[in-house]
């Protein structure tokens, strides 16, 4: 069984090699460059002109927006030790 296997991959390697064909040079896409040269394509950019003027707003600036003062949300608690101490006695 192993030896059939065998055999079967190696005619289907061989195979597979045997039909294997060589790239086109003179044409065709993927076809390396002709005389092994590599192919150089250049672009030129012209220098463009460009005129114009600064667009600004008209009118008044308005002022940044202020924020109202609030209070601290943080409540100090000065009865604080007094319940540690009651917590403690209740043990």
């Amino acid at each position: 069984m192993k030896r059939t296997l065998g055999l079967m991959m190696a005619v289907v390697f061989v195979s597979a090699t045997a039909f294997a064909q060589q790239a086109d040079k003179k044409a065709g896409a993927g076809a390396p460059a002709a005389a092994g040269k590599p192919k150089i394509k250049t672009y030129e950019f012209d220098a463009d002109l460009l005129e114009g003027s600064l667009v600004t707003p008209t009118g008044e600036f308005s002022a940044a927006r202020t924020f109202k003062e609030h209070s601290s949300l943080i409540k100090v608690r000065t009865d604080f030790v007094k319940e540690i101490v009651k917590s403690a006695e209740d043990l």
